[in-house]
């Protein structure tokens, strides 16, 4: 694998902490700025609204730009609102800046895969998808749990002002190893001719089954801390290991999806998602025993990030004429689950449902999924038509 797959990986790990971070910070975050945990929750959806619109807006803006310069610029972007994120005299100011980090990282996202799968081989995709994308596992390892060990001695904002310090490394790391044309190999993108490429019901299939699968995973870690807390009854001390083996339990999956999604796409995406309704069911019933519930949320890292190459290389080979938007919209696609979900489960908080309602609804959510991708499969079966350049084994 090129160089810059893994320095795109590291890009996606500094502000994946960001992206995830607040799973872990809820408590404190409600507590300091005054407002309710599911209203603190919120701060997450508007994250995921950012990276909703920020995805194609800032894949056609940036579509003409070197790819190196278009990351760096992005780049900029994040560390500067995570800066007045660290010193936001409230809530709403807070809110803005998630908004604005997430534009940034967004646009990121979008060029950085597009940039990835231009480096390799058709039959490496997948693999360097999983690099890229496994930057995010990593953050649920290693930044998430360490962001909230820190919260605990420091305050939440000392972990805004980490993230800022960890993309600045990150951002040089890109200027170091990245070629002004990176990626590019000489085509000259056009938005239009983009445009026309995605006209396919597949892609669109696919892009649902994204949004559904992705808040499936989310909507139940986003809630994680205070549903250890409160319902399995472990102290505050053991939220940043549970959440770390949540991080681990993915990057077992993203590997074992690496492997798989290129030859088998549909049959990954059917297993990890029946696994991920089955866990989240059973989260739903056996959160107050820790053993049970500490193995099951292994099994939702493992489960919700299997899918995770598969989701992503799939898109590329649907519609490769449209390099850029395509990941673009894949991104929006992650973020409309990760908007919609965390917001599902703080509606059943509210409700008075409790916390162990939002592993019912990742449940449902994931059976959604999982009837979807069965619906592509029978599809890419019927049509008799590869997935993607080679034959591909359903």
């Amino acid at each position: 694998m090129p160089l810059a797959i893994y320095v795109l990986g590291l890009g996606i790990f500094t502000q994946g902490t960001s992206e995830f971070m607040l799973s872990g910070l809820l408590p404190n975050i409600a507590s300091d700025l005054g407002v309710s945990i599911p209203d603190a929750g919120l701060l997450i959806s508007a994250f995921a609204i950012g990276m909703v619109v920020g995805a194609p807006l800032l894949a056609i803006a940036t579509m003409r730009w070197p790819r190196r310069t278009a990351l760096a610029a992005l780049q900029v972007v994040f560390i500067a609102a995570h800066v007045v994120g660290a010193l936001a005299p409230g809530y709403w100011v807070l809110f803005a800046t998630r908004i604005v980090s997430a534009l940034s990282y967004a646009g990121f996202w979008a060029v950085a895969v597009a940039t990835g799968v231009s480096l390799v081989a058709p039959n490496a995709r997948s693999r360097a998808v999983a690099i890229i994308a496994g930057g995010l596992t990593l953050a649920t390892i290693v930044g998430v749990p360490a962001g909230t060990a820190l919260s605990q001695f420091t305050g939440w904002r000392a972990v805004f002002w980490a993230v800022a310090a960890l993309t600045l490394g990150s951002l040089l790391c890109s200027l170091l190893t990245i070629r002004e044309d990176a990626g590019a190999q000489g085509e000259k993108r056009s938005i239009s001719a983009e445009l026309r490429a995605m006209n396919r019901p597949q892609l669109w299939l696919s892009y649902a089954i994204t949004a559904l699968t992705f808040g499936a995973v989310i909507v139940s870690f986003s809630y994680l801390a205070p549903l250890l807390t409160d319902v399995t009854g472990l102290p505050e001390q053991w939220v940043p290991a549970q959440l770390a083996l949540f991080g681990v339990g993915g990057l077992l999956g993203m590997s074992i999806g690496g492997r798989t999604a290129h030859a088998h796409p549909i049959r990954t995406l059917l297993f990890g998602l029946s696994t991920l309704v089955l866990a989240s069911a059973l989260l739903a019933v056996a959160a107050d025993d820790a053993l049970i519930t500490t193995a099951l949320v292994f099994a939702l890292g493992v489960s919700g990030f299997i899918t995770n190459p598969a989701l992503q290389s799939r898109v590329f080979a649907l519609a490769p004429g449209a390099p850029t938007l395509v990941g673009a919209g894949n991104t929006s696609a992650f973020n409309i689950g990760n908007t919609v979900a965390p917001a599902l489960g703080g509606l059943a908080i509210n409700a008075g449902l409790g916390f162990t309602s939002v592993a019912w609804v990742g449940a449902a959510i994931g059976a959604a999924a999982l009837l979807a991708t069965a619906w592509a499969g029978y599809l890419q079966h019927r049509t008799r038509q590869p997935s993607t350049p080679a034959p591909v084994a359903v």
